[in-house]
């Protein structure tokens, strides 16, 4: 297949589904090809593609996906309808704490219900469309988390980020590395601290790939330096992103996340999350409401295809934990930055869209 100019989380080409199969970064690039959307649930609940952002996108072009299944057979409007109400169950289940697949779902859902007379072929162009407006409003409002975060990052700040918060994480550019790119646009120097990020290491894998992409300095360490780097006043202010807010604005994001905030509220370094608004969730009080994902045992007692613990051994491997909004200093949005988040301010964040 002929692969895009530049490295794409996914996009869609003569009626399939193409995915970044994040998996293989650094030392492969390759894309699956799907043609159902059994394909992309299991792209995304194997991580093929990950990031709350990009998860949200792909479930909104599985969905197409699903009606060109049904298209190719020449079938009826109740089989169409029936199958995509199987779609959506099936992807909203491949992961349950990012809050944008059930986002990007529902919106898709609103669709339909308002095209409800539309023939099987401009049901399938309709979701096709809606889906690629999905994927350009995320790059746009990267690049506003962006352009609304580079006045928190001081001229030759370091910069600690964990996990991969970036362009492979979201429809392009990033949102916590989103605002280090536009601080390194305006002209700033920045030096980045990349945490690995156990068990799947995509800060390792993905984040420094995007910065040596990128042409931006950046230190590789592991997640039980962040401490001794703060100590040793290495590191101005940390950037996350996240996967789940709540209306209080505790900040659920990938594990380790609130083991940095309470390090950083220790050595009084501020800790910024960039995520766009349809991160947050007005309908889950507070971060206790949010499931947490458990992962496969295999994730943590082995490295690569290598056992590293004895068989038998037992396994907790949450895939998230959540920041309290109090240890949060300021939550950066596409629609301005807010300090100190909580439910009042995330309301009055709503009120103006």
């Amino acid at each position: 297949m002929n692969q895009p100019e530049r490295l794409y989380t996914l996009y869609w080409k003569d009626g399939r589904l193409y995915i970044l199969d994040q998996r293989l970064l650094p030392h492969r690039v390759e894309y699956l090809s799907c043609t159902r959307y059994r394909e992309v649930a299991d792209a995304i609940r194997e991580m093929a593609v990950r990031g709350a952002p990009a998860i949200g996108i792909t479930a909104a072009f599985g969905m197409a996906v699903a009606a060109y299944e049904v298209l190719a057979e020449e079938n009826t409007q109740a089989r169409l309808r029936s199958y995509l109400a199987e779609a959506s169950r099936e992807l909203f289940k491949a992961r349950p704490t990012a809050v944008n697949l059930a986002w990007a779902l529902e919106r898709i859902e609103k669709w339909l219900s308002e095209n409800e007379g539309l023939s099987l072929k401009d049901i399938a162009a309709g979701l096709l469309r809606e889906a690629e407006a999905i994927y350009r409003e995320d790059l746009e409002n990267n690049r506003m988390i962006g352009i609304n975060g580079c006045a928190l990052i001081p001229d030759r700040a370091s910069v600690l980020t964990h996990c991969n918060a970036g362009a492979l994480a979201t429809g392009g550019y990033g949102t916590a590395l989103g605002v280090i790119r536009a601080s390194v646009a305006e002209g700033k120097k920045v030096h980045v601290y990349i945490d690995e990020t156990r068990p799947l290491l995509q800060g390792s894998r993905l984040t420094a790939f995007e910065m040596l992409h990128d042409d931006i300095p950046a230190t590789l360490v592991t997640d039980n330096c962040a401490g001794s780097l703060m100590k040793q006043g290495k590191i101005d202010l940390i950037v996350v992103g996240a996967d789940h807010i709540a209306r209080n604005g505790d900040t659920a994001n990938k594990i380790g996340t609130y083991s940095l905030a309470v390090l950083a509220a220790s050595h009084n370094i501020p800790l910024y999350v960039a995520a766009p608004l349809s991160t947050i969730d007005l309908a889950l009080p507070a971060g206790e409401d949010i499931i947490i994902e458990e992962r496969k045992p295999e994730e943590v007692t082995c490295f690569g295809n290598q056992a590293v613990a004895p068989d038998g051994i037992e396994v907790y491997n949450p895939a998230f934990d959540v920041t309290p909004a109090k240890l949060i200093k300021a939550l950066i949005t596409e629609k301005g930055v807010i300090y100190n988040p909580d439910q009042e301010k995330l309301y009055k964040l709503f009120a103006k869209v």
